[in-house]
């Protein structure tokens, strides 16, 4: 935008840059600004270009290229928000104004729309998950036109996996990850936006946790009375299991036999069925898979999650010092005092992502955070 957008205290700017060479094209006023960053799934930017004049058209029409353009959104001198245009939907209503609706989604978003462009193999004894999963974005950046910059790291995860993955099969390389991440010791990924505090330069890296995403040591304190604006702490038992059944591809090779997919051991939680709880059983598909060993710790990994009621808080905050996307994977402890929780809640919770809404007109600036307890 020529000019930053003006509130209050706070100021944002949206840059506009050319996907593969990051190269800026225009910074453009928004309004409407909506966005979103989480650990496991894209998130999202939703925001509105006003186009008042030709000459501001002219140049939103040479900027927002969805699919080759990257948008940054910076708070400050700092990079709160980084992904793909997607979408762009211009408008003219009946008094003749123009604008144009734009949806982005974070880097990660890329690999779902890349699939492998050849067979890649990790053999026994094994390679780290976390170097597997680089290999997979080091091979989708190694082909014409297919690097956009995410950057790599060398850390290790400990836990060694034999995978084999085949160019006929057409997997989404995101979908190869997110397989990945959900075994049984499985991990979290992210693609982590900021600015490099040497170089000024707009990163963007690969984020892998194991088996889970954390940052800081210290929890933040939430109060309600206080900070916390409005909060969501539903319970959901309607996913939840302690007997589960991973089902997998057909193994039988004897074409004059009847074909069955393979099935998993099923996975049982015998001490929530002792203390009491009926029996709930869960199942999962899983294509590409026909090995026995896999399948189980598929089962037993979705029975750890799925055998607690789900609990997905939400809480709507203040934007103040404490709070911006680098809280993603920090802790907070989140204090409630009010007719529903009239003895107080103390419990400690994980963020897994945020949505802000910057300040508008006659609003101030807003962070609703998801939240994962960390005794789950």
């Amino acid at each position: 935008m020529n000019r930053a957008m003006p509130t209050g205290e706070v100021t944002y700017r949206a840059l506009f840059c050319d996907l593969r060479t990051d190269r800026v094209i225009d910074a453009l006023p928004l309004t409407e600004v909506e966005f979103d960053d989480f650990i496991g799934k894209p998130g999202q930017l939703r925001a509105t270009v006003p186009l008042p004049d030709a000459a501001l058209a002219a140049r939103a029409h040479e900027a927002l290229r969805p699919g080759r353009t990257a948008v940054w959104l910076e708070r400050g001198a700092d990079i709160w928000w980084g992904g793909i245009l997607w979408t762009c939907t211009p408008a003219g209503d009946e008094r003749g104004r123009l604008d144009v609706q734009i949806q982005a989604g974070t880097f990660d978003s890329y690999l779902d729309h890349r699939v492998l462009s050849g067979d890649l193999s990790f053999p026994a004894p094994g390679t780290d998950q976390f170097e597997i999963v680089r290999a997979l974005v080091r091979h989708v950046q190694e082909q014409p036109g297919g690097d956009i910059g995410i950057v790599l790291d060398d850390e290790l995860s400990g836990v060694l996996g034999s995978h084999a993955y085949a160019r006929t099969d057409l997997a989404r390389v995101r979908e190869i990850i997110d397989a990945l991440a959900v075994l049984q010791y499985g991990f979290e990924w992210r693609i982590q936006c900021y600015r490099d505090s040497e170089t000024g330069a707009r990163i963007k890296k690969l984020q892998l946790g194991h088996p889970r995403i954390s940052t800081g040591s210290v929890p933040i304190v939430l109060d309600r009375p206080g900070p916390v604006i409005t909060y969501s702490l539903p319970t959901d038992s309607t996913v939840q299991a302690n007997v589960w059944l991973a089902r997998g591809e057909t193994a039988n090779n004897n074409s004059a036999a009847a074909s069955l997919p393979q099935m998993s051991i099923p996975a049982v939680a015998a001490e929530d069925l002792d203390a009491g709880w009926p029996r709930l059983e869960g199942s999962s598909d899983h294509s590409g898979v026909s090995d026995q060993g896999v399948l189980d710790g598929l089962a037993r990994a979705e029975l750890a999650r799925a055998r607690c009621p789900q609990v997905i808080p939400e809480v709507t905050i203040r934007v103040d010092g404490r709070i911006t996307p680098a809280l993603i994977g920090a802790s907070v402890l989140l204090r409630i005092r009010d007719g529903w929780h009239q003895g107080g809640t103390d419990r400690r919770y994980r963020v897994v992502g945020l949505t802000v809404t910057p300040p508008g007109r006659g609003k101030g600036e807003t962070a609703k955070l998801y939240l994962e307890p960390e005794d789950a």
